[in-house]
């Protein structure tokens, strides 16, 4: 599928995240038509750390390699604040496309980022932002969206991201992500100022500074992609506290066993028995 297409149509596209080929097989298989490789899931499962600039463009790089052959999904990737300046950001460019992205979403904080829904962020100038958005259009080699996101309402107000958002659109942004509107009224507000200029997208935390709306009702507001992008770490790594407190409390898996797969539910889950046949066509045997 190619992403550009698909955002033409009516209904929104939801894009779950991931960070792993394990992930990526499980959301592709439950029918997704995108995916989101989200910087703060790698540092949350690679690193055991929180999102706050610590993962690397090559890390961020090999996973989506991974990725790609485990899916042919379109894959959003965040690409943070393209790792320095403009010849950082378009160098991101070209390394993530080669990996396999079919998006990248870049931001306008300082460099190293923080989630952009922790506080005490800080921003680069609206100038030195579109100059990256330039240097990533003209070194994409491919169909590649640039996904531009500003960070500004908790740092400079809605309005002044607004204003940002609108200079990310002049210098070629593709997609339009205003992070962490604060309220119902200020996530209604961007539809309302930018429909029908760019795709829109509206990013969903648990927890977070943004209400948590469903994709119905970001359809309806005129929102045209939602990602999840953190929402399974958090359900696998609360499923994971349980679990290794169980087996050290119990000595066994037994308690346990109704909330995960057992050997051959884990093997056909990824696919064993498909990949051990076409192995079978290559054996000299058959």
């Amino acid at each position: 599928m190619i992403l550009r297409t698909r955002l033409a149509a009516k209904e929104i596209l939801i894009a779950p995240g991931v960070y792993d080929g394990l992930t990526a097989a499980l959301a592709t298989d439950a029918g997704f038509e995108a995916l989101y490789l989200s910087g703060a899931a790698v540092a949350y499962t690679r690193l055991g750390r929180p999102d706050i600039g610590l993962s690397t463009a090559t890390e961020m790089a090999e996973t989506m390699a991974l990725i790609a052959d485990r899916t042919d999904l379109p894959v959003i990737m965040d690409a943070d604040t393209g790792f320095g300046n403009a010849l950082n950001a378009r160098r991101t460019m070209v390394t993530y496309e080669r990996a396999g992205a079919g998006a990248l979403q870049v931001e306008d904080q300082t460099y190293p980022k923080r989630c952009g829904h922790l506080s005490d962020k800080s921003l680069i100038s609206c100038d030195e932002m579109v100059g990256k958005i330039a240097a990533m259009a003209d070194a994409r080699r491919h169909d590649t969206l640039i996904i531009a996101r500003t960070d500004a309402i908790a740092v400079e107000g809605f309005a002044a991201a607004t204003d940002r958002a609108g200079a990310y659109i002049e210098a070629g942004a593709d997609v339009l992500f205003i992070e962490a509107p604060r309220d119902r009224d200020e996530l209604a507000k961007i539809p309302e100022t930018f429909r029908g200029k760019v795709p829109l997208l509206a990013n969903m935390v648990e927890g977070g500074a943004t209400p948590i709306s469903s994709a119905t009702a970001l359809e309806e507001m005129g929102f045209d992609i939602v990602i999840f992008p953190g929402g399974i770490v958090r359900a696998l790594a609360r499923t994971a506290q349980y679990y290794y407190q169980s087996l050290h409390a119990t000595g066994s898996n037994t308690s346990f066993k109704d909330r995960m797969h057992d050997f051959d539910g884990l093997n056909a889950a990824i696919g064993t028995p498909e990949l051990l046949a076409i192995g079978k066509r290559y054996d000299g045997k058959s």
